[in-house]
């Protein structure tokens, strides 16, 4: 996490435009078994063209047609549009690399706080929060 938490998608689907109109997000990871959460919370960036172009390509080739194929969000009137979409992209790069599309790319989650909770009984839980505050990380307590 040297920037960030990283995720790729569709640029146009519904989370994308989200994203675009709002760019900031809460992650959470939550671990039942061992009564952990992390909850992350950030401004959005886009990744670099060659971050986005590296992560695509070292995708399996069936997911980096599928990233053509799929209008991702958008309804659709029954399965056989996707799979002539994936059949179509499948002759179009047949002879040579599958380039990223230009719709499909990066994003990276940039914190501003994080949050540690550890489940104890009786709810008497550890709640730990780091912020972000003028370039330093300050840690507090948090009652459960």
């Amino acid at each position: 996490m040297k920037k960030g938490f990283v995720f790729f998608t569709n640029y146009d689907s519904a989370k994308g435009q989200q994203i675009s109109s709002h760019p900031s997000a809460a992650l959470v990871f939550f671990w039942k078994e061992l009564e952990r959460q992390v909850r992350i919370e950030g401004h959005i960036e886009k990744v670099s063209e060659k971050e986005s172009d590296d992560y695509f390509n070292s995708r399996p080739q069936g997911s980096r047609l599928g990233a053509w194929a799929s209008p991702q969000s958008q309804e659709i009137d029954d399965r056989g549009i996707l799979d002539s979409n994936y059949k179509k992209y499948e002759q179009e790069f047949s002879k040579g690399a599958i380039p990223r599309p230009p719709h499909w790319g990066g994003y990276r989650v940039v914190p501003n706080s994080i949050e540690f909770w550890q489940g104890r009984s009786n709810r008497m839980h550890d709640r730990i929060l780091f912020e972000l505050e003028n370039n330093i990380w300050l840690k507090r307590r948090l009652a459960p």
